[in-house]
């Protein structure tokens, strides 16, 4: 096990490490949710929980590494949090993630518009995961994000971008542009139904 690891799992759901600041982010996530609600504005309402669910899927396959090799995860928290869920996830990631969906999905433009003559939605999924990934990599040069695996590296961040991004906002923008609410509450129903399995099966394993 490398160190960096070692130090994640210590802080793994240690109740000793939370802090009172986690009180108003979790306001500040659902008065964000609550106004989408109240708007009625159901395509970024869902578009929001797709891309926090998808990250929750990638949080899970990232614990499973970490306890099938016993060495790392592929990517670890180890900075300061007011509690770490998983070895990769910790409360403040996770309230990120649930309003990084609802302001990606605010800011598409109409479905039809073109950016360089070319569909905005790819281009857009190629930016703001580049930009995520760049986020990533300051996170990981101020020491409370490890990357253990010479694979996903920030000297090779393609693997980052593809795998641990461009599905979250592709996700996030096709549920924003399914036609009707109950297809929307269909596919995030997906997401999150084997997120929830995973997590009971894995957990109940003492997997993750």
């Amino acid at each position: 096990m490398t160190e960096h690891a070692r130090v994640a799992v210590e802080l793994v759901r240690d109740s000793s490490q939370f802090k009172w600041y986690v009180i108003p982010l979790l306001l500040v996530v659902v008065y964000i949710y609550a106004t989408e609600v109240e708007r009625r504005n159901w395509n970024v309402l869902f578009a929001g929980i797709a891309l926090w669910g998808m990250d929750l899927f990638n949080e899970i396959w990232n614990s499973l590494v970490f306890h099938g090799t016993g060495r790392a995860p592929v990517w670890g928290t180890t900075g300061p949090t007011a509690y770490q869920l998983l070895i990769g996830l910790n409360i403040e990631i996770g309230f990120m993630f649930a309003i990084m969906g609802v302001a990606a999905a605010k800011m598409l433009p109409p479905k039809e518009t073109r950016i360089f003559g070319l569909p905005n939605r790819p281009i857009l999924i190629a930016i703001n995961s580049a930009a995520a990934v760049g986020v990533e990599v300051l996170l990981n040069r101020a020491g409370v994000l490890s990357w253990e695996w010479s694979w996903w590296q920030a000297s090779f961040p393609f693997l980052i971008w593809l795998i641990g991004y461009v599905p979250f906002f592709t996700a996030c923008f096709y549920v924003h542009d399914l036609p009707t609410v109950r297809r929307k509450a269909i596919a995030v129903g997906v997401i999150l139904g084997i997120d929830a399995v995973a997590l009971i099966v894995f957990g109940a394993l003492g997997w993750l």
